[in-house]
């Protein structure tokens, strides 16, 4: 693969070369179609806004913590930028979540045997202290109900490590990594769907545990609960799933980096157990339970024509900037809409742009967004937040709105900021020969490949369980998951500029397309009943 620089040469050297030809192409196509083309890669290449952008959002507002006030403080930044980009029907979309919850400081501090600043972050939605509270630790693994047993009558007046100290990773493979073209092949494999439901019941279980975890400390008179982060490198996330009302953790949680909580296990082991100090400025908020999706639109031509849509989820987690999870998609949403909209030409089709939220909680954005639109699910109103995102995919029967067979296509943007390669099919074979046709404006841009896969764990999922024409697009790596992915990495620092150019040109390419296209993308067949399980699964008893 050739190197940064040579790519960046071959990207801007395409771009220049298109809208050289955008007279000549042009005269060529009656309608335009490979003119805009050609406009849209000019634009985006040579004058792209996307990282003035992402420095607006991620540097000067920051994360966006699903009802959080920084959350609604972006909503309205975004809004602002879509008027100033002259898109229409400019509004939000609210739906039920919980409560807010708003982290105004925090530190966490070893006072002794020695002072030492502690990497820590509070868990997003547990309560905050009484101004600072200093305790000795006490380590006390705990990640089944049946050890509270062990614990009972010994926690008093402790700090509670509850993770299992483990010994440090050692890296396999590159924290930073391009895409071979020999890997993407890799991912041109058909997957038979199929549903585990012993893989859901442990993931609510395991979920739900927390809490009770956080209620048995209380009642045994314990200051707060630590846990150790997943990640080594001095690495912190602060996920948190608490957040209905009378329902959240009982105790102050935190999350201590890996290296910390690791001399805090040894010094224990070996001596006094250490004091450490805790100060947690958090305050819930239960005046608006509602959270929002953001929706703007260019209007089409053709109201009989239907729309298509992309979007990406504009919630993040508290530790980093929420600049690649997701910012990156959100600021390439709002640079395609800059992008389509300078072409000053109506669409074929209404082209709707929406910056979802909840997702980080279970997808509760965009399966809102279905909800209200396009199809409805019989699921237990008592499965709250994420403990609903399972049970919605297995729920039937899907009762289609009138709406559904208005949605033509769907482009989704959640892995990073890492340029596009091509698009995943998401195993809809009827489908791959329009993406492939669709794609192919790019294939100089190194976004031509195309694999039948399927990618999970973000706001197409839902749309492609109901059928619909839903898809995400195949993106480099590069630190995301080895680092960046929930940390407090997750900063400007780790976007791309190429890349992120790369991608809003893609995604704005890909829209006008699908908006003008005389065809439309199969769609695949409408869920009747759950996926099948594996009958020979060995099943662990302890599920």
């Amino acid at each position: 693969m050739p190197n940064l620089p040579d790519r960046r040469f071959a990207v801007f050297l395409a771009a220049g070369l298109l809208a050289s030809a955008a007279p000549l192409i042009a005269q060529a196509a009656p309608d335009g179609e490979n003119a805009a083309i050609a406009r849209i890669i000019d634009e985006g290449m040579n004058r792209s806004e996307a990282m003035t952008t992402a420095s607006a959002l991620m540097d000067r507002i920051g994360p966006r913590l699903t009802n959080s006030e920084n959350h609604r403080k972006a909503e309205s930044w975004a809004m602002e930028q879509m008027r100033k980009q002259g898109l229409a029907n400019i509004h939000v979309e609210p739906f039920d979540f919980g409560l807010g919850w708003n982290l105004d400081s925090y530190s966490v501090a070893m006072v002794s045997p020695r002072v030492l600043p502690l990497t820590a972050i509070p868990v997003a939605w547990s309560p905050a202290t009484a101004g600072t509270v200093r305790a000795p630790v006490v380590i006390a693994p705990m990640f089944r109900e049946e050890h509270f047993a062990e614990w009972k009558g010994k926690l008093a007046g402790k700090i509670v490590l509850v993770s299992l100290p483990g010994q440090t990773s050692e890296s396999k493979g590159p924290v930073f990594q391009r895409y071979t073209d020999a890997e993407i092949a890799e991912l041109d494999t058909y997957t038979k769907p199929a549903f585990d439901p012993d893989a859901t019941a442990l993931q609510v279980r395991n979920r739900r545990f927390l809490g009770k975890l956080a209620a048995f400390l209380k009642a045994e008179g314990a200051v707060a609960l630590v846990k150790m982060s997943y990640r080594d490198g001095k690495l912190i996330h602060g996920e948190g799933y608490d957040f209905q009302p009378g329902d959240t953790l009982a105790v102050p949680a935190i999350e201590l980096a890996q290296e910390d909580y690791r001399r805090l296990v040894r010094l224990a082991k070996t001596g006094a157990a250490p004091e450490i100090a805790i100060s947690v400025a958090a305050r819930y908020d239960d005046s608006n339970l509602r959270a929002e999706n953001v929706v703007a639109e260019i209007p089409g031509s053709d109201p009989k024509a239907g729309y298509v849509m992309a979007g990406a989820h504009f919630d993040s987690w508290i530790a980093g900037d929420g600049a690649n999870d997701n910012g990156a998609g959100s600021v390439t949403v709002l640079e395609a809409a800059r992008l389509i909209a300078k072409l000053g030409v109506k669409p074929k089709r209404t082209i709707r742009f929406v910056l979802w939220s909840g997702e980080e909680q279970g997808l509760l954005g965009s399966r809102a967004y279905i909800e209200q639109h396009l199809a409805t699910r019989p699921v237990d109103p008592a499965l709250k937040g994420i403990d609903s995102y399972a049970a919605w995919r297995n729920a039937f029967p899907i009762t289609p709105k009138p709406e559904y067979s208005q949605l033509k296509a769907y482009f989704n943007m959640d892995n990073g900021s890492g340029r596009f390669r091509g698009i995943y099919s998401e195993g809809n074979l009827g489908a791959e020969k329009l993406l492939k046709e669709w794609l192919s404006p790019f294939d100089m841009l190194g976004a031509d490949k195309l694999v039948v896969s399927k990618t999970g764990g973000t706001d197409h999922v839902f749309m492609q369980a109901i059928g619909l024409p839903g898809y995400q697009f195949i993106q480099d790596p590069l630190d995301y998951d080895s680092r960046v992915h929930h940390s407090n990495l997750d900063t400007v620092d780790h976007m791309r500029a190429d890349d992120m150019r790369q991608a809003a040109v893609i995604m704005a390419g890909m829209l006008w397309q699908a908006a003008n296209s005389e065809k439309e993308l199969p769609r695949a067949v409408l869920p009747s009943q759950p996926a099948p399980t594996d009958p020979f699964k060995v099943r662990d008893p302890s599920q």
